[in-house]
């Protein structure tokens, strides 16, 4: 039975509460990737952005719940600028590097080259799974409100109640294998981007992968 203080709020099922740990984790992750890249490839002094980055990252983890049981907008907005700003860190980290092998710029073994596109391409599998989290039908706040938009991916778990049970949810790993299963083979495999956002994040992100393992890696590789 409601509260006094809680009439009128509606309280989503259990099932729908998403969890918010993962994703700051996920973001942590990230950070981190980036205080290890060489620092011919970061914009700025090395601990700059990650420095900048951390402290959004605080801010959304002091403003945010365990769980996600509603829409949260400040926190939405905090976190598609987090997500955003890691991205463009990101993209930048990969131009300089591009850059570097287009001018003959090298190193004297292709040991620093391969690591630097290993921890660009590990950050992009990271940064578009939260990507992919925060734009899924609205978001996760109104995912876990039951306030669902349309469908942005197509899981093969929608389409089959043999598979899962009808009104099966993706959660955070769901998207992040997405991403995941897309850097690595440079289009959708088992999930379907249904929506225009989607499409044009999962093109990106493909674009980023190919000149990451197609120009830098196999770069590498014949320098070693």
């Amino acid at each position: 039975m409601a509260q006094n203080g809680d009439v009128g709020r509606v309280y989503p099922p259990p099932d729908r509460a998403e969890p918010f740990w993962p994703a700051l984790a996920t973001v942590l992750a990230a950070i981190a990737l980036q205080l290890l890249l060489p620092k011919r490839v970061t914009a700025g002094p090395t601990c700059l952005i990650p420095a900048l980055e951390a402290a959004l990252l605080l801010g959304l983890a002091l403003a945010t719940p365990r769980q996600l049981e509603g829409e949260h907008r400040t926190r939405r907005r905090t976190a598609l600028a987090l997500t955003a700003f890691v991205s463009a860190a990101n993209i930048t980290s990969l131009v300089l590097l591009a850059h570097l092998l287009l001018h003959h710029q090298l190193p004297t073994n292709g040991r620093e080259l391969i690591i630097a596109g290993m921890l660009i391409w590990l950050t992009n599998v990271l940064i578009f799974g939260l990507w992919y989290w925060e734009t899924d039908r609205g978001g996760p706040g109104k995912r876990a409100a039951g306030h669902d938009g349309p469908p942005d991916f197509n899981f093969v778990q929608m389409n089959d109640d043999r598979i899962m049970p009808a009104g099966w949810r993706p959660q955070f790993i769901d998207y992040l294998y997405v991403s995941l299963t897309n850097a690595a083979a440079f289009s959708p495999t088992d999930t379907l981007p249904l929506s225009p956002a989607a499409k044009s994040m999962m093109g990106l992100q493909s674009l980023v992968s190919i000149v990451t393992i197609g120009l830098i890696v196999s770069r590498a590789v014949n320098i070693l």
